[in-house]
């Protein structure tokens, strides 16, 4: 930790030299606490006008302030955020609708109550490394609770129900039944998509157990507003002898952990993620009883609409969007094909189709079925590995190009396009280039031959 606080501690001795006290706030101290390195060190100066800090900030380097009006400085070059306390008053419905005032005498304690919750309210002085804990936040950390400070503050601001959720995914913590409760009381229908979608993306990138996020927002009765097709999925009752594990919400909140497992290997992994969170939604419309089975037919294409909406509410991020919306008709195929050892004709084609074929292995062993009994199947990841060499092998082959046929005398347009897609599908089939240029100029040759007898035809019926 010592390298660093240089920067911290110079400031921190000019400020107890002016009268005032430097401390470090929030989640650089809990993280500290647990044992969890923090890069982004936040510090808190008590004691000295906005002038002075300024003064102080100025021998020090070169200050940068991004938010004077709220009391929040930086140094250019330093990884450091300097604030001052502040007193808020809510003045509207949305999260961001705060007056603030900056007060750098209010003293610890007020400083300290403004903040969410009892963990992230500890204060360390720079100086002494004396932990200033106004609100039991170091009890919590040891008994694993998020915690609410106070009833009255803590409903002015909706993100924090979110918060709390991402803390305890994050942490592996619970959340005190006081703050479960409080937290089914506030509207989050004023928040932002992109801070909903920040909250939740920091629980599926961090949380070894993602699942945790919508298990806490699922207790506090607040999946409806943001989450409501995951809601739906509730009580949807699935095949036990595929999903012994229960309901659609289960088995996706299991689907979720463990493709988590697999998010430094995939291509990127808060769409991967998001295609775990989102791939049985289509069960929802889906699921009926048909000859005393549970079936969910076509769920994973009828599923697509679903998916998109919820999406579309969450990110505008055109790369997740056609990702995610690519890969759920197609996160069946993988273990099937393994099952039924299918062509590689066929794996060929189902790799071609994937947005990221590599993706669609990891999240097979995310989704890998359970089936009762003496035929059990777990997935089988080395054939699918072994089929996808053999796709990237054949996709590294030579093949019909466009320049080939136009040096056959085909010109650009719409038989083009076609030929080239019937050269495509022969590349999968594993035709070599030589042979498959044979077999698209025939093509042409009989598409050509067609169109002239059409013509011949209307000419003779005109």
């Amino acid at each position: 930790m010592a390298e660093k606080t240089s920067i911290e501690k110079r400031i921190a001795e000019k400020v107890k030299a002016a009268g005032g006290n430097t401390y470090y706030v929030g989640g650089f101290v809990r993280d500290r606490l647990l044992g969890t390195d923090n890069k982004d060190v936040d510090v808190e100066v008590h004691g000295v006008t906005p002038e002075t800090l300024m003064q102080i900030l100025e021998e020090c380097g070169e200050p940068l302030s991004y938010g004077q009006s709220f009391g929040i400085y930086s140094l250019r070059g330093e990884d450091i955020d300097i604030a001052m306390p502040r007193r808020e008053r809510k003045t509207g419905a949305g999260h961001r609708d705060f007056e603030v005032d900056v007060d750098p005498f209010i003293g610890t304690y007020e400083a300290a109550r403004r903040r969410d919750f009892t963990i992230n309210a500890l204060m360390e002085d720079v100086l002494t490394g004396e932990i200033v804990d106004h609100f039991g936040g170091q009890e919590d950390l040891a008994k694993k609770v998020i915690r609410h400070i106070d009833d009255a503050t803590f409903v002015e601001d909706p993100l924090r129900v979110l918060r709390a959720a991402q803390f305890a995914a994050r942490f592996g913590f619970s959340v005190a039944p006081e703050t479960i409760e409080l937290c089914r009381t506030i509207d989050l229908s004023s928040l932002s998509r992109e801070r909903v979608t920040e909250e939740m993306k920091k629980a599926l990138l961090k949380a070894e157990k993602p699942s945790v996020f919508f298990e806490v927002l699922r207790e506090m009765d607040q999946l409806g507003t943001w989450f409501p097709e995951l809601e739906d999925l509730i009580g949807v009752e699935q095949d036990p002898v595929f999903h012994p594990e229960g309901d659609v919400w289960t088995h996706t909140m299991q689907v979720v952990d463990r493709a988590a497992a697999f998010r430094h290997q995939v291509s990127e992994p808060f769409r991967f993620m998001m295609l775990a969170l989102t791939h049985d939604m289509g069960k929802a419309v889906t699921t009926a009883f048909v000859k005393g089975r549970i079936h969910a037919y076509e769920h994973e294409t009828q599923g697509v609409p679903i998916v998109s909406r919820f999406i579309h509410r969450l990110t505008n991020e055109h790369e997740v969007i056609s990702y995610v919306l690519n890969m759920v008709p197609l996160h069946m195929r993988p273990n099937i094909a393994a099952y039924n050892r299918t062509s590689l004709k066929s794996t060929n084609r189902m790799f071609d189709a994937a947005a990221a074929p590599e993706d669609l292995i990891y999240f097979a062993q995310a989704d890998h079925p359970v089936v009762s009994g003496s035929e059990e199947f777990s997935g089988d990841p080395e054939f699918l590995e072994e089929r996808l060499r053999s796709y990237l092998d054949t996709m590294a082959q030579p093949h019909v190009t466009g320049r080939d046929l136009i040096e056959a005398g085909i010109e650009p347009g719409e038989q083009m396009g076609e030929l080239l897609d019937y050269a495509h599908k022969l590349r999968l089939a594993g035709i070599d280039r030589d042979s498959a240029m044979k077999h698209v100029l025939a093509q042409a040759r009989k598409s050509r031959e067609k169109e002239s007898r059409r013509r011949k035809t209307a000419e003779k019926d005109s």
